[in-house]
């Protein structure tokens, strides 16, 4: 049986190491399972302390995707064995999300610099993954989506604080289309930092061995150095050196999202939920393909999940990046527990029929009172936050 993620830890010429771990299941596009998030999370923690690792390394299996997204299959099983409405009642769910989010929250403050591939599709969880990686890399072949609306859930996985630091409106637009971004886009979007053609990363893999690493307590390769050596500040900089001389000479065409940039401000504007649905979808017939997938994808997703990704936009603008995970696993687990997260898996992945009957059918029903429930703690009273510890000192 394949392991579902490869470690690896490369010596490098003055005795570091980086470690490299490669999401190991390419037939799903390495869909990201509890199994994969919790050995990730462990051997990140070891890396972490470990200070003969300077540098770690995140990657996918295959050339079509670093990671299209979740486990969806094994959370429709959950939910199709656990009680309806209870968002308490799915023990798989519950650990699915806190160790998916830990993880998350673990890249974003993982204290040694994290370079993360982001090749073919790279979609939820996946976007998870990168987000919070210092160093992210794009190519060619990256396709960047949260595209949540057409399976029923939401834009989880931080992502309502990472579409809420868009440009303007863009990141609303996208968490109610679905949108793809290319690579440019993704650097317009701020979900990338690099650009490399894809057939040179294994060269870049190369010259990271050869540079000269600081190891953690002040060593380099095994020459001791003052307590005040700061190693992170020299990794950061010797990675994004490397990263710089091998990015392409050719400047990014500027892709759709930007060059639509000022239509889709004007279009999400204000707090209006119902006249924002109304403008996106009457893009739907636009001589623009790239709009027009959008405005259609839109009409035919979730009503719930918009209304969900709206108000966690809205109400969490403000709040830190751990709030944000805390939030989205209240309502994680409201989303497993009624009905179109679940019912949106059948139509996309088991039956396949692609006709979702989405409850509440459309954006007038989704209504502000209608999605309180999606923020209500559903633990039994007094017991803390699973992620409560999140941000703690």
């Amino acid at each position: 049986m394949n392991q579902p993620v490869l470690f690896e830890e490369r010596p490098t010429d003055n005795g570091m190491r980086i470690g490299i771990a490669t999401l190991n299941a390419p037939q799903s596009l390495n869909g990201l399972s509890l199994e994969m998030a919790r050995s990730l999370d462990q051997r990140l923690s070891a890396w972490a302390d470990d200070p003969r690792v300077a540098v770690v390394v995140l990657q996918g299996a295959g050339d079509k995707a670093f990671c299209a997204g979740g486990d969806l299959q094994s959370l429709y099983r959950s939910m199709q064995s656990s009680p309806k409405g209870d968002a308490w009642g799915n023990r798989y769910a519950r650990e699915f999300f806190e160790v998916e989010y830990r993880l998350d929250y673990r890249i974003h403050t993982y204290p040694k610099p994290v370079l993360c591939w982001g090749h073919g599709f790279v979609m939820g969880g996946g976007i998870g993954l990168m987000m919070g990686a210092s160093h992210r890399v794009v190519d060619e072949t990256s396709r960047l989506a949260m595209p949540e609306i057409s399976i029923g859930l939401f834009p989880d996985v931080g992502g309502s604080w990472l579409l809420s630091r868009m440009p303007g409106n863009t990141g609303l637009f996208l968490a109610l289309t679905g949108a793809q971004l290319n690579a440019s886009d993704a650097f317009f979007a701020g979900l990338a930092d690099f650009h490399l053609r894809a057939q040179d990363w294994p060269r870049l893999l190369d010259h990271l061995v050869q540079q000269p690493w600081a190891g953690g307590a002040g060593v380099i390769g095994d020459v001791e150095k003052p307590a005040a050596f700061a190693p992170r500040s020299i990794n950061d900089g010797l990675l994004r050196q490397v990263l710089h001389g091998m990015q392409p000479a050719e400047t990014l065409a500027p892709g759709p999202l930007k060059q639509h940039a000022f239509q889709i401000n004007n279009l999400c504007a204000g707090t209006n939920l119902e006249e924002i649905h109304e403008n996106i979808a009457a893009l739907a017939e636009h001589d623009d393909p790239w709009l027009a997938r959008a405005a259609r994808t839109m009409l035919a997703g979730s009503p719930g999940t918009a209304r969900l990704a709206f108000t966690l936009l809205m109400r969490l603008r403000q709040r830190s990046l751990a709030d944000v995970f805390r939030a989205e696993y209240v309502a994680a687990l409201h989303a497993s527990a009624h009905g179109d997260f679940q019912e949106g898996i059948r139509a996309l992945l088991i039956d396949k029929d692609k006709r979702p009957r989405w409850n509440p059918a459309t954006i007038e029903a989704a209504s502000k009172e209608w999605v309180l429930k999606f923020f209500e703690e559903p633990w039994p009273q007094g017991q803390p936050h699973p992620l409560q510890d999140l941000g703690a000192a």
